[in-house]
């Protein structure tokens, strides 16, 4: 799923690639509005358009017509952000596993902010669903009344950060990690798992109730935005 946040071409481009395996075949592709226009600029064709389109000029909506793309132009005075029509497409769809490019940004926080909350949403208990973008991969393990467990891959000294999606997430669990935690109980508020690190390639993080936000930034990617310009 492609939203029209900070959005790197080339990573979109590469999760677009069919796939080789068991699983092998090229990706569904929904776009967010505006998402649209970053998948043309990747050279991506995105399967369906999804929003009120207020973020799509008309020379951009031709051409996605011209290439026989499917727009679902929703009312312009609706509840639901573009955001979340995409992932409630997705779930009509079946879909299992959704990852979602472009959904963060420094411009418009708020969006940010509701795309990332949209984690919490209980009609998302059933997907795996992962944000991604810049080297972070953010993730909701475990359900408000449901046990979890969620295996991390990566390389050590890789950041992992914890935050629970409600007031409370207990039998919070970790192994693999600098700071281990021990059937803790994370709330909203304190900053307590914030920043922790990874001691190898492997990680878990295990919940006994509640929806818990898991952020992984590769160490790479760290200290890449470090030497970056300002």
């Amino acid at each position: 799923m492609v939203a029209d946040g900070d959005l790197d071409g080339a990573e979109l481009a590469a999760l677009a690639r069919p796939s080789r395996g068991a699983a092998a075949g090229r990706p569904y592709i929904i776009a967010a509005d505006g998402g649209a226009a970053r998948c043309l600029g990747a050279g991506v064709r995105p399967d369906v358009v999804v929003g009120d389109l207020d973020s799509l000029g008309p020379v951009e909506q031709a051409r996605l017509r011209e290439l026989g793309v499917e727009l679902r132009v929703a009312d312009r005075d609706k509840d639901e952000s573009d955001t979340e029509l995409c992932l409630l497409t997705a779930r009509a769809a079946g879909a299992s596993r959704v990852t979602v490019l472009g959904a963060l940004g420094v411009v418009r926080p708020e969006h940010a902010i509701a795309n990332l909350l949209l984690l919490a949403d209980p009609r998302l208990d059933e997907m795996e669903v992962a944000v991604v973008g810049r080297g972070s991969r953010i993730m909701r393990t475990g359900t408000a009344e449901g046990a979890s467990r969620l295996e991390l891959g990566g390389t050590a000294g890789d950041l992992v950060s914890l935050f629970p999606l409600g007031s409370a997430v207990e039998g919070v669990t970790t192994e693999g990690l600098r700071f281990p935690l021990h059937d803790e109980t994370l709330t909203l508020g304190p900053s307590r798992g914030l920043s922790n690190e990874m001691l190898a390639e492997q990680a878990q993080v295990r919940t006994r109730r509640g929806r818990l936000l898991v952020v992984h930034t590769r160490v790479s990617a760290e200290a890449e935005a470090r030497e970056e310009p300002r």
